[in-house]
């Protein structure tokens, strides 16, 4: 591998840490490796247009508008009632209820932003009203927004199938279980946590007191959510029963949320609707741009020989697989902390695939611990979009928000990590039980 290649990988770092944006980083450094190298650029068209042409973006692309309609169609009112009504009677039930109501929002979107974005304006200002500090609520729900990532339909799921080039069913249901233990965690650690932050409170909503009461109130937000919770049901259900293909179940979601949206619940309104359809589109553009270039610059320095060398580069330190895989870990946390999932995916899905197929690793397997880590990597500082965007939000303190979300990065989300990547079964039983293992294959 020429220098010219470790080169243009520094100038790609210091790109990043100096602030300039990806798309832009990715080209540059492209540029400057082939510079380098005395290269041609005549292979940058063909592979930029053969990175985009892709039916799985169409998919990524239905399912941000999804998500972007999700907070002004109503639907995560329904969701939020009915998360209460069954975990409000648990110590800490009221945050447990953003715990939950992030599990179903994830099956809507599939995206953590969404999650925040409906869930913080609703649930902070209201949970404060409860006795519950705002900075605490704000810090649950930045640390449940991944959840989005790990129930199906995931972006990150998406990507990783477009790179890798797996079943996307497959991947889809390998993070299901992890997710579910995820947001089980959470739970419990709130329950022993909440009582630090609350404060004594008169204006707490109150539960039925008898069996029946319960059972009463359930059945009557379960029936007002019915519209909100069909939309993950019509989509995972169309999908593994062969009758729409993923692509295809994005439009479906975006014509059953509007539908919800509009004449449903009659939230939604045409207005808030296109808003919703520019936000999908600059979200899009970006993440056209960013597979693109970042596709260009991989296939560079694949062609240059950095994925072999680093293959083996890896495999001479050890052939232990489960030591190779903590690295792998290792390797995405860190980078987690100073980039965007998206990135991350477009460079090291290219050069992680070959180790992993050297190991053997299955490639589902090691998709849902890529997404896992990329999910992680959304909450962990100091570049953490779901921080940034909380803080904003919730109108609290960097500083202050931090502290309370890395008790749940450390007691659940990392444990929770190690469990999926040590531990095949969680992540393939269920896409093996479904798909078959002609489809996910050997574990």
């Amino acid at each position: 591998m020429e220098s010219g290649v470790l080169i243009g990988l520094l100038l790609f770092f210091l790109g990043i840490l100096i602030g300039l944006p990806l798309c832009w980083v990715f080209l540059g450094s492209t540029f400057a490796t082939i510079v380098l190298i005395s290269g041609s650029t005549s292979f940058m068209a063909g592979t930029f247009y053969h990175a985009i042409d892709n039916y799985v973006l169409m998919a990524i692309a239905f399912f941000i508008f999804a998500g972007s309609l999700l907070s002004v169609s109503g639907i995560a009112d329904r969701i939020i009632r009915f998360s209460y009504a069954l975990v409000g009677r648990v110590p800490g039930g009221l945050v447990d209820v953003g715990i939950v109501a992030a599990v179903f929002m994830g099956a809507l979107t599939g995206s953590s932003l969404p999650v925040i974005g409906a869930l913080i304006p609703l649930l902070v200002p209201r949970l404060e009203r409860y006795g519950f500090q705002r900075v605490y609520t704000a810090a649950v729900l930045c640390s449940s927004s991944f959840l989005g990532y790990l129930i199906p339909p995931s972006v990150p799921g998406l990507l990783y199938c477009l790179v890798a080039q797996q079943s996307v069913a497959a991947v889809f249901l390998s993070t299901v279980i992890p997710g579910l233990i995820l947001a089980f965690g959470y739970i419990l650690v709130n329950t022993f946590m909440c009582r630090r932050y609350m404060q004594p409170a008169k204006d707490i909503p109150v539960l039925p007191t008898t069996f029946r009461g319960s059972m009463v109130e359930i059945g009557r937000s379960f029936y007002s959510a019915i519209p909100a919770l069909g939309c993950p049901f019509v989509v995972l259900v169309g999908i593994y029963a062969g009758i729409f293909t993923p692509n295809e179940a994005g439009a479906v979601a975006v014509v059953y949320t509007a539908a919800v949206g509009l004449w449903v619940y009659q939230e939604m309104t045409f207005t808030s609707m296109w808003g919703g359809v520019k936000s999908s589109l600059v979200t899009l553009g970006m993440i056209t741009l960013l597979l693109g270039f970042g596709t260009v610059f991989t296939r560079l320095l694949i062609r240059e020989g950095l994925a072999q060398a680093m293959t083996d580069f890896v495999l001479g330190i050890s052939q232990n697989k489960y030591a190779i895989l903590l690295m792998m870990n290792i390797l995405l946390l860190i980078l987690g902390m100073f980039i965007d999932g998206i990135p991350i995916l477009i460079i090291t899905v290219p050069l992680l695939v070959p180790i992993a197929q050297a190991l053997g690793v299955n490639l589902v397997h090691l998709g849902a611990v890529i997404v896992f880590n990329v999910g992680l990597g959304v909450v962990t500082p100091p570049y953490a979009i779901s921080i940034f965007v909380g803080t904003r939000l919730a109108d609290v303190p960097y500083g202050e928000l931090v502290p309370p979300m890395m008790v749940f990065l450390f007691l659940v989300g990392i444990p929770t990590l190690m469990l999926t990547t040590y531990i095949p079964w969680l992540s393939l039983w269920l896409p093996t039980l479904i798909m078959g293992r002609q489809v996910v294959g050997a574990w």
